[in-house]
């Protein structure tokens, strides 16, 4: 039997009993479900990452990203309004990534 330990979507586990096998679940309380989600949101980053650019693959990897932070957004109660509002915000402040900058180092004097 494999162990993952991490939070899984709604009907994975009736994706792996439609392939006779057994998976063993449990019921996470809220205060792990939170962490559970932190750890997922990395995790789907990371997978991300790894599609090294392949369109049809980051796409996909996007996609469960953006479904973890919207159930990020849910479980904290947090107000999208707000998240777009300060999201703005710091754009016109600090600019966004069109411009591609990658800083390297900085020093003690100009």
């Amino acid at each position: 039997m494999k162990t993952y330990n991490k939070l899984i979507r709604d009907r994975i586990p009736e994706i792996i009993a439609a392939k006779g096998e057994k998976a063993v679940t449990r019921i996470l309380n809220d205060e792990e479900f939170g962490r559970a989600l932190m750890a997922k949101l990395v995790e789907e980053a990371k997978e991300a990452e790894a599609t090294a650019g392949d369109k049809t693959e980051l796409t996909k990897e996007i996609g469960d990203v953006w479904e973890v932070i919207e159930a990020l957004i849910t479980h904290f109660g947090l107000d999208q309004q707000e998240i777009a509002r300060i999201k703005a915000k710091r754009r016109a402040e600090r600019g966004g990534f069109a411009k591609k900058i990658f800083l390297e180092s900085v020093g003690g004097n100009k």
